[in-house]
């Protein structure tokens, strides 16, 4: 029952390996960096969205990591403090991620799973994430600016400046796994010991962003401007949506030209990659088999109705996107906890009066909100790659977190009361 998502999931991954694979994305972000340098504030700005827009549309994560080694010196060299470059691409991807418009791991499975068109709220949505990702760029900027003007309130200092408020022995100097400080570590966050790890970078010379790169990555957009249109207007759905990604990898492969054999490898490898979400969408969807043949999903369904048969629906999706905080400390699979969960809440929904759109998107922004700390999630070897402490980085994110939750229930309520 859920071969469909499921061979859409693994070609989505093929079609991704196969843009990786011809370096067009990271010539392209390799070319902004270099064009924006002396003006980091812009490159904040517009690194930060371009990470948030891949998190929105295509679920960019795990790719995110390669951008350390290029963004850590250039900042530390323009003055910032190790945090900056880790939150431009930490939070891009969350924030990205959280917001999701189009992402098919969240939006499309969820809405899938939940019996409705992924294109419903998409409008909201996509105000959703322009907020989200402005909030999340200010933030940054403000934080910025402020250890640059003052760098006794870095939270992770740079190399050759004190660090903030407190001093620690030799014995705390350890990363997050535990062992000690790479040599030449003294309480700057890690920032020394990637500097020299990361030689030669604060002048790079990346590959050339050449117009066949360009018209790889106007390729790439258009995959899923076409999605958009197919799904809107033209009534496609998972079989289309399919079709459409393993064509534009073809295209790919066609403009790139590696040869058949180097082009299946690479289609392949992406798709391997998320052979694991296949899987887990497979065992959540027999599990809701089991929960449905076995009456349980309807026992569950016939008690909850009567708890939330008499809630304001306003109350009933405040509480929603808590549970789906706290279901995706345990979960960390947007694809499975969308699987698992949606039939049941969806249900809830129509009892409660709520727009059933309004429940994909408490799922995937209370899943979004957790992501930004969740140990596991992406956070600890983002943070272990610069070596900068958990503890700090939740000092840092806790404020834009309460802030995005405020957004989140804000949207939410509005949803509901103006859908009514």
């Amino acid at each position: 029952e859920a071969i469909d998502v499921i061979l859409f999931v693994l070609v989505i991954g093929g079609f991704i390996g196969v843009f990786q694979k011809t370096g067009a994305f990271d010539a392209g972000m390799n070319a902004l960096v270099v064009r924006l340098r002396g003006r980091e504030d812009w490159l904040i700005i517009i690194v930060t969205a371009l990470i948030s827009l891949g998190g929105t549309t295509f679920g960019l994560a795990e790719e995110t990591l390669a951008f350390y080694p290029l963004l850590v010196p250039i900042f530390l060299a323009a003055g910032y403090d190790v945090m900056v470059p880790v939150a431009v691409i930490f939070i891009g991807t969350s924030v990205g991620s959280m917001a999701s418009t189009v992402n098919p791991f969240a939006i499309i499975i969820a809405s899938n799973a939940a019996g409705i068109s992924w294109t419903s709220a998409l409008s909201v949505r996509a105000i959703m994430w322009t907020v989200a990702t402005g909030i999340s760029i200010a933030y940054i900027l403000r934080y910025a600016r402020k250890v640059r003007q003052d760098p006794s309130l870095s939270l992770a200092p740079a190399p050759g400046h004190p660090p903030a408020m407190e001093f620690e022995s030799d014995e705390t100097k350890k990363s997050p796994g535990g062992a000690a400080a790479p040599s030449g570590d003294v309480n700057n966050g890690g920032g020394a010991a990637f500097l020299a790890s990361s030689t030669g970078l604060l002048n790079p010379s990346p590959q050339a962003l050449t117009k066949k790169m360009r018209l790889l990555l106007v390729v790439f957009a258009l995959s899923f401007a076409v999605m958009i249109f197919g799904v809107s207007r033209l009534g496609w759905w998972f079989p289309e949506m399919t079709t459409l990604f393993f064509a534009a990898a073809l295209v790919i492969g066609i403009i790139e030209r590696p040869g058949e054999k180097k082009f299946v490898e690479w289609f392949i490898a992406g798709a391997q990659q998320l052979l694991g979400v296949g899987l887990i969408i497979g065992i959540a969807r027999g599990a809701t088999l089991l929960l449905d043949k076995g009456e349980v999903s309807g026992t569950i369904l016939n008690y909850l109705s009567g708890q939330v048969a008499h809630m304001p629906g306003a109350a009933f999706i405040v509480g929603l996107l808590f549970v789906y905080i706290v279901l995706s400390i345990f979960i960390q699979s947007s694809s499975g906890m969308a699987v698992l969960t949606m039939p049941i809440m969806s249900a809830l929904a129509e009892v409660a009066g709520v727009p059933r759109d309004q429940i994909v998107n408490a799922f995937c922004w209370g899943i979004g909100l957790m992501g930004f700390i969740a140990p596991t999630g992406l956070v600890l070897p983002s943070l272990a790659m610069v070596n900068v402490r958990f503890d700090k980085w939740v000092r840092f994110i806790w404020p834009l977190i309460a802030i995005l939750t405020v957004l989140s229930i804000i949207f939410l309520v509005l949803g509901v009361l103006i859908r009514r």
